[in-house]
């Protein structure tokens, strides 16, 4: 009987499914790596996370692939995995990494690690005044605000100074406040792809113009790159700095170029990150390979 392999998503991109995102064809094409890449060793199961954990705990291991909305429920989404991995799932990547992972202040930990940072604030629920200090705080006229259990861009806020919308505004959620980099909208970002900690390939993200968002929900194109040596050193040594004993089945390491003209971090992606497999034409076998070593 072959291995069975969850993937597991949510209702947002489930095939079929009547409230599926438009950017749910990156479930399609990363699910159809894989089985290109296990080249039916292995049973693939498009798998909604939060569906019966009897059902779940019949695979061998489970990936989490695109489960979108687990940063509105991040207790329950732990405790799902939790659940898994006593039930002898392997969960890739495991609890303790989605647990370090989930909250963006692991950048704060990788930070005083030596990883190139963004300057940032960390404010429990950021009003009008706070953005108001930001500006002063990083001598800036623009600033970007994310939740800090947050992904694909959504929930988050750009201002600038003056800016009208500001008047009475508040979050509502633990959040990063950060400077606005212009790179951001001049270069793109950098991602580059690692499985088993080991490097797979790289892309530029770029927004549409007057956009700053990268994501393909917003409009966002991207193109492959050979990354620069001194750029895939620094992604490497942010693979290393990570606090786990083994390397995490995949991880995506994001970059831009901060005001100083050095590349920064933005996210070392570990928990749902999509790895744009037609940009890395290997990646459904290195991800393949590497599952089946986890068996």
């Amino acid at each position: 009987m072959l291995p069975r392999i969850a993937f597991l998503a949510c209702p947002a991109t489930l095939p079929g499914s009547p409230t599926r995102r438009p950017d749910a064809f990156e479930h399609d094409l990363q699910v159809g790596a894989l089985r290109d890449g296990l080249a039916g060793r292995a049973e693939v199961l498009e798998l909604d996370w939060r569906a019966p954990l009897e059902e779940l705990a019949e695979c061998q291991l489970a990936v989490l692939g695109t489960v979108w909305d687990y940063t509105n429920h991040p207790a329950e989404f732990l405790t799902r995995l939790e659940n898994l991995a006593a039930a002898g799932v392997q969960v890739c990547n495991p609890p303790e990494v989605v647990r370090w992972n989930a909250d963006k202040g692991y950048l704060a930990e990788l930070a005083q690690r030596g990883a190139p940072s963004i300057p940032t604030l960390w404010p429990d629920d950021p009003g009008e005044a706070d953005i108001h200090a930001a500006f002063d705080h990083f001598g800036c006229d623009r600033v970007v605000v994310k939740r800090r259990v947050g992904a694909g861009a959504v929930g988050q806020f750009s201002f600038v100074r003056g800016d009208p919308s500001l008047a009475g505004w508040r979050m509502g959620h633990a959040a990063m406040v950060q400077p606005f980099l212009p790179a951001i909208q001049q270069e793109g970002e950098l991602s580059l792809i690692f499985i088993a900690g080991m490097f797979s390939h790289a892309l530029w993200k770029h927004a549409v113009p007057g956009d700053y968002r990268i994501q393909s929900l917003y409009g966002g194109t991207e193109h492959v790159v050979t990354p620069d040596a001194a750029d895939l050193t620094q992604a490497e040594a942010v693979i290393a700095m990570l606090p786990f004993e083994a390397p995490t089945l995949y991880a995506r390491i994001d970059m831009v170029r901060g005001l100083d003209g050095q590349m920064a971090l933005i996210e070392a992606e570990l928990i749902e990150p999509y790895l744009y497999p037609r940009q890395g034409p290997q990646l459904g076998e290195r991800l393949g390979e590497a599952i089946l070593a986890r068996l």
